[in-house]
């Protein structure tokens, strides 16, 4: 399945590595080499984003990371406890999700939705509880 024309422009302008695949119905993508905030224990990680068949207009919901990301102290981030395999790999579920209403059909896309990635991954790292 193909990104849309902006989402696909997106990850292009970023200069990110990726794959799409089809996996269960959702259009899996894998950024390789994801660069992560300091304050991890890696700098970067494979990030994996699983968009559902009436994506951008059906919200995503939750991210994986392979290998798994533990705070710099070895601590782990709330709600990331879990593992799932996904295209034949291990990956570490990080659970969140959108408030109703907080996704903008029509609006919001892949560009949003990796910066609210990045938001949230700062934000543990700030404030780990």
């Amino acid at each position: 399945m193909a990104l849309p024309p902006a989402d696909a422009l997106c990850l292009d302008e970023r200069g990110l590595k990726y794959t799409i695949q089809v996996e269960a119905n959702m259009t899996c993508i894998v950024i390789k080499d994801y660069v992560v905030p300091t304050g991890y224990n890696r700098p970067m990680a494979d990030l994996l984003l699983r968009l559902n068949p009436g994506f951008p207009d059906v919200p995503p919901d939750m991210w994986w990371f392979s290998p798994s990301l533990l705070l710099a102290n070895g601590r782990t981030v709330k709600a990331t406890e879990h593992s799932e395999v996904h295209l034949g790999r291990q990956w570490q579920r990080w659970s969140r999700h959108l408030p109703q209403g907080q996704w903008r059909s029509g609006t919001d896309s892949l560009e949003s939705f990796l910066a609210l990635i990045h938001e949230e991954l700062e934000r543990c790292c700030r404030n780990p509880t």
